[in-house]
Formats: C-alpha cells, sequence, structure tokens
C-alpha cells in the first residue's frame, strides 16, 4: 500500500488518456489505483515499469501521485514560505500545486503574531486525524525530548532554529531539539539553514549539544583541505595569517580561528605550505 506523504516505488498497471495507474495495492488487497497524470508522466513510462512517485492528495482530496519533489514529506521538519491566509489557517508553498496548510489550532499563540504572505515559518509535515497531510509549528508536540543511541562525534542532519540566550536551537534529524553553544557558532546560523553537525555531547538529561565542525582530527583533516583547495584556487596565495580576525578567518573557510592555527599548523609541519607574515604561499610539490 502506497504510504501517503512520501516517496513510493510503484508499478504502472495501465495507461489511459488521464495518465498512468499505478499499483497502491498491498498483498491483501489494501489500498487502490493511484492516478499519475498525463504531464508528469516520465518520457520511457511503460505498462509494468516502477516508478518513484510522491503521494498526496489534489484539490479534491483525491489520493494522486506525482513526480515533481516537494520540499517536505510527512515526518519532515521544514522552513516554508507563507503564500496566503484565512480563517482556517495558513497557506504554505512545499513545491506542490496544492499548497499545505497549517491550521490556526496548529500555530502556538506566541507565534501569531506576524505570520503573514512572504515570511516563512518552521514546520513539522504531518497527517492529522482524518489522514490529510498538514502542517504544524507545535514542534514540541512532535520532535523527542529525549536523544538516546547517540555518541559524541556522530554526524547528523541539522535545521536551525531559534536563537537562545545559549546559542541557537537545531532539529536535529527530524526528530529531536539540539542546542548549538554561543562558543559553536562562528558566523552565521540562519534560522531555516539546512547544514551538517556533529554531536558535541550527550548530556545527562539525554539532550544534545551538537558542533558545527566536525570533532578531533576530523576537523583539523577537513580545515586542512579547505586550505589547501582555496590556496590553490587562489594561485597559491592568499592574504590571511593566524592573526588575521576570526570573523575574516571563518568568512574565508568556514571554521573558528582555533581550528584555521590547527590546521595550517599541520599543513605547515606536512611542508605543504609556508607561513609568511604577509600571507600563507602553498609550497609547489614535486
Amino acid at each position: 500500500m502506497a504510504v501517503i506523504g512520501r516517496f513510493n516505488t510503484l508499478t504502472v498497471l495501465r495507461l489511459t488518456g488521464h495518465g498512468a495507474i499505478l499499483d497502491g495495492h498491498t498483498d491483501d488487497g489494501e489500498g487502490g489505483d493511484i492516478l499519475l497524470p498525463t504531464r508528469l508522466l516520465p518520457p520511457d513510462i511503460a505498462v509494468g515499469a516502477s516508478v518513484e512517485v510522491f503521494v498526496h492528495f489534489d484539490s479534491e482530496d483525491r489520493v494522486i501521485a506525482t513526480t515533481q519533489t516537494p520540499l517536505a514529506q510527512v515526518g519532515d521538519v521544514a522552513w516554508l514560505k507563507i503564500v496566503a491566509e484565512n480563517d482556517a489557517g495558513i497557506f504554505l508553498d512545499w513545491g506542490l500545486a496544492k499548497d499545505l496548510m497549517l491550521p490556526w489550532n496548529e500555530v502556538p499563540r506566541e507565534q501569531k503574531i506576524g505570520l503573514e504572505p512572504g515570511r516563512s515559518v518552521l514546520v513539522m509535515v504531518f497527517q492529522d486525524s482524518s489522514g490529510r497531510i498538514a502542517a504544524s509549528a507545535r514542534l514540541d508536540d512532535f520532535l523527542a525530548r529525549e536523544a538516546e543511541g547517540f555518541n559524541e562525534g556522530d554526524k547528523v542532519s541539522l535545521l536551525i532554529g531559534d536563537r537562545t540566550d545559549l546559542g541557537v536551537r537545531a532539529v536535529v534529524n527530524n526528530r529531536y531539539w539540539g542546542l548549538v553553544h554561543n562558543n559553536e557558532l562562528f558566523g552565521n546560523a540562519r534560522k531555516g539553514e539546512r547544514r551538517d553537525g556533529w554531536v558535541k555531547t550527550l548530556r545527562s538529561d539525554l539532550r544534545l549539544n551538537i558542533a558545527l565542525t566536525p570533532p578531533g582530527p576530523d576537523k583539523i583533516d577537513s580545515a586542512a583541505q579547505g586550505i589547501l583547495d582555496k590556496l590553490i584556487r587562489n594561485d597559491g596565495f592568499m592574504a590571511v595569517t593566524d592573526k588575521s580576525p576570526p570573523e575574516a578567518i571563518y568568512k574565508l573557510f568556514g571554521v573558528s580561528k582555533k581550528v584555521f592555527k590547527q590546521a595550517i599548523g599541520s599543513l605547515y609541519k606536512n611542508r605543504l605550505i609556508t607561513i609568511e607574515d604577509a600571507g600563507l604561499r602553498i609550497i609547489p610539490q614535486k
């Protein structure tokens, strides 16, 4: 049976004037046929072929398939733009012809002020009690309060959330809240930005502290390679040193000044660069 609000690989049963009829049945006969409209058909479509589609509801609440890619699936947290609103709720652009509804009762009271077309909002995409796909800004109702199964140094997927006094909250793997502390924030971390992160610590209360750069040697190796790549693209020289401002270093290389100094030290010891008063110079390799 096709899963509503997710990508599915379905078999083409037959071709009609309206499009391809896909098999959305399970082995025990549940589910039904699903239409993939003609305008969305892949050029090599044929009966018996398998096609990857996103299954959702059309404007008349019929189950339908699309080869278009939405900005989020059911179970994803996403930063979506508001396109309209009415008494029932807010309509969000999620990349499909039918906008995604964010009902007013899924918006915390303190967030309702300022939600207007053109702005964006952080939401969880879910199926409501009737099975319809909807959005909720009540993320605390969906994200687990305690994170288990993580180890320090694990790479994770982040969606940057709101700033706090301690740093920036981020959604981790669409399932947990994590915190990027202020001392880990080098440069901008924009709300709604997707980026990689690493588990810095799993606290005793099972909350996650997150770093934006890889830990230990991996951090230095990654930074060193990035510096080398930049030097090569700049004809082997860059006017930056360990005395440059942290903001300038982050803008160029995306790392803290501490990591930068460790990385260029590693490059220097391996005779890959020279460190001059005016900047860094790559050593040509024989």
